[in-house]
């Protein structure tokens, strides 16, 4: 919070009139200051899971928790809806980095993300928020999905594909029925059986799934 008053001073400092204090010359185009966006999407989310709604955010909320003005989040996000995509992207556990040596290995280390992001206290209020907002914000769901979701589900579609290429998956599935079977049992775990997530799932889906999907080299090998 120091961090944001500071950069603020500053701001004030450099617009200040001549005086006995200098004006501060800020080159233009400077970076971003990492702690005020930082500060911003971490009140954003926390205001999000307080009220249980998109809706019932405003920007205005978010500046004077965050420490901030209203103009300096509007620089940065040109509304709420984009705010709350933004906090949410920033919230995401990262796609992890794959070997790309076995097919197995690498569906298991995309599980276990998706599974960190649903059982983080962040992921359960970003989940359920999205679910129950859809209708009320169409283009904060669309959103989601194309920010979130479909970034997931493309690193899985690779690995995948890879696999039915080096013959480890069966050639005659479609990739997204394959997707589908994988991700499905974590989702339905929590969402609708709202059950834990133990870190042993993962690759119990994976190798049960795959008992099914491998493909000849799998066999041979």
């Amino acid at each position: 919070m120091n961090a944001v008053k500071d950069e603020a001073a500053g701001r004030r400092d450099a617009g200040a009139p001549d005086g006995d204090t200098v004006p501060v010359t800020r080159p233009r185009g400077r970076p971003r200051s990492a702690t005020v966006e930082r500060a911003i999407l971490e009140t954003t989310l926390r205001l999000v899971g307080e009220h249980g709604s998109v809706g019932a955010l405003s920007i205005e909320a978010v500046a004077q928790q965050a420490g901030v003005g209203k103009a300096t989040i509007y620089r940065r996000w040109p509304n709420k809806e984009a705010l709350v995509i933004a906090a949410v992207e920033a919230a995401e556990e990262p796609i992890p980095e794959l070997a790309g040596e076995s097919v197995r290995e690498d569906l298991v280390r995309l599980l276990e993300a998706m599974r960190l992001n649903l059982v983080g206290q962040r992921g359960e209020g970003l989940v359920a928020m999205v679910l129950t907002e859809v209708k009320q914000h169409p283009e904060l769901h669309r959103r989601y999905h194309e920010v979130v979701i479909e970034r997931r589900r493309e690193a899985m579609r690779v690995v995948l594909r890879r696999g039915v290429a080096t013959g480890e998956l069966r050639a005659d599935l479609p990739v997204e029925l394959m997707r589908d079977l994988l991700a499905a049992p974590m989702l339905i775990r929590k969402l609708v059986h709202e059950t834990d997530l133990p870190p042993e799932l993962p690759a119990q889906v994976v190798d049960t799934v795959l008992r099914g999907i491998a493909g000849p080299a799998a066999a041979d090998g």
